[in-house]
C-alpha cells in the first residue's frame, strides 16, 4: 500500500508532543506528512510549547523546541492530501481566525477524508463548524467549544481516544497511542508485526 499524503496545521505555541509525535510517526509507518502554517514557508520553524500535568488545576507551559515546517501553507492544496491532523496547544485559539484555514478544515469533512485532532485542535473543528452532532474529544477545557458548535463532547480518559467515522481525536498527548492507532486504522494503513 502507497502511503498517504498527510497535511498538518500547526501554529506558533503548538503542543510539542502533539505535533512532534504524530509528525514523525506517521512517517515512519510510510506516510508523507506536509507540516504548513499560515504565514510561514518551508524551511522556516514554530516554535512550540511544552504542557504537563504537574498537579494544579489545569497544565503547565513552558518553551519547547522549534519545530521548522516542511511545506508551505499558501502552496498546500486540500485537495491534493488524504487526510488532516490539527495538534493542540495554543495555536489553534489564532489559527482557526484565519478563513483559509477553516476552508481548509472544511474540505476534509465536506469530502470526509480521516481528520485526527487533539486536544485544543477541538477549536479549530469548532470553528469550522464541521462538529454538528458529531462526537469529539479535547481537552476538557474545550468541551463548550465542542457542545457550543453542536457535537457531542466525548468524556474519556486522558490517554484514550475516540473515532467517529471520519473524525479520530483524543484529550491530550498521554493519548498518543490510542489517537494514531485508531487515527491509522482510518486511514486504512496496516502494520504487519
Amino acid at each position: 500500500m502507497a502511503g498517504k499524503r498527510i497535511l498538518m496545521l500547526v501554529g506558533d505555541f503548538g503542543e510539542d508532543y502533539e505535533i512532534m509525535v504524530p509528525f514523525q510517526a506517521l512517517q515512519a509507518v510510510g506516510h508523507r506528512v506536509d507540516a504548513v502554517c499560515p504565514g510561514k514557508k518551508a524551511g522556516e520553524a514554530i516554535a512550540t510549547a511544552i504542557h504537563d500535568f504537574e498537579g494544579q488545576q489545569t497544565y503547565s507551559e513552558k518553551r519547547g523546541h522549534n519545530f521548522t515546517l516542511n511545506a508551505d501553507f499558501a502552496e498546500a492544496k486540500p485537495e491534493d492530501y488524504d487526510a488532516l491532523v490539527i495538534p493542540g496547544g495554543r495555536a489553534p485559539e489564532y489559527l482557526r481566525l484565519n478563513a483559509d484555514v477553516i476552508a481548509a478544515v472544511r474540505h476534509f469533512f465536506d469530502a470526509n477524508k480521516p481528520v485526527a485532532a487533539i486536544c485544543h485542535g477541538a477549536q479549530i473543528l469548532a470553528a469550522a463548524g464541521v462538529l454538528s452532532q458529531r462526537t469529539c474529544s479535547a481537552y476538557p477545557a474545550c468541551r463548550a467549544d465542542v457542545e457550543l458548535a453542536g457535537g457531542r463532547y466525548a468524556e474519556i480518559a486522558i490517554d484514550a481516544a475516540q473515532t467517529d467515522g471520519n473524525l479520530v481525536t483524543a484529550p491530550a498527548w498521554p493519548a498518543h497511542p490510542a489517537w494514531i492507532a485508531q487515527f491509522l486504522t482510518v486511514l486504512g494503513t496496516r502494520i504487519s508485526h
